[in-house]
């Protein structure tokens, strides 16, 4: 297929036609493109938007209206075909739904702590984000929670990912855990065509 056009921020190099990396970010490690960082430094020509109400625009309110997204977002990149989609927790929802939706398109998963079912969360999850978002001592707490998960980040990028955070928001971040609460796709994986790697970070704050 024909190389992706890239957008100054996420890339400049380019690479001969070939398998499209997109790395499809979550609401943690900065909940935008930027905690890729590392990957498309490390892989010339990959791809990691940011997913819109993350920094700005409005965010979609289900797994299936970002994947809608994401695809207008490549198609208009041009990028149709041979996509090897990685992705982490919503990310990795985008993912999964994209190859059952788009099975021609997708080349590749590789999927960072997904379910295909309904996730349960401990109680006060949400609440946190909630909290977080009204009283400042709360708000604290959120970024402080933040930085924690980030522990085996490299400390320059944990940084900058906590100014992401601090852009985005907490309730950007609740938002984001219903729309992955509520992703269900049981009745249709045994359709899934794309080969599949699934990572769990056992170490994972």
């Amino acid at each position: 297929m024909a190389s992706c056009n890239q957008t100054p921020k996420l890339n400049h190099r380019r690479r001969a036609p070939m398998t499209q990396l997109v790395f499809i970010h979550g609401p943690g490690a900065g909940a935008c493109g930027e905690g890729f960082a590392h990957q498309l430094d490390h892989f010339p020509g990959s791809l990691a938007p940011t997913l819109p109400g993350h920094l700005s625009g409005v965010a979609c309110t289900s797994v299936e209206r970002y994947t809608d997204w994401l695809r207008g977002w490549l198609w208009s990149r041009d990028c149709q075909h041979d996509l090897v989609l990685v992705g982490f927790t919503l990310g990795a929802c985008i993912a999964l739904q994209y190859a059952l939706d788009y099975p021609d398109e997708v080349k590749g998963l590789v999927l960072m702590t997904v379910s295909m079912r309904p996730k349960e969360r401990a109680a006060g999850t949400l609440d946190m984000r909630l909290k977080a978002a009204r009283e400042p001592e709360a708000y604290q707490k959120w970024l402080d929670f933040q930085r924690h998960a980030m522990m085996f980040v490299d400390p320059e990028l944990r940084e900058r990912l906590m100014e992401c955070h601090k852009q985005v928001g907490p309730m950007s971040q609740h938002d984001d855990l219903v729309v992955i609460d509520k992703f269900d796709v049981r009745d249709r994986i045994s359709t899934l065509r794309a080969p599949l790697v699934l990572i769990r970070g056992v170490d994972d704050p």
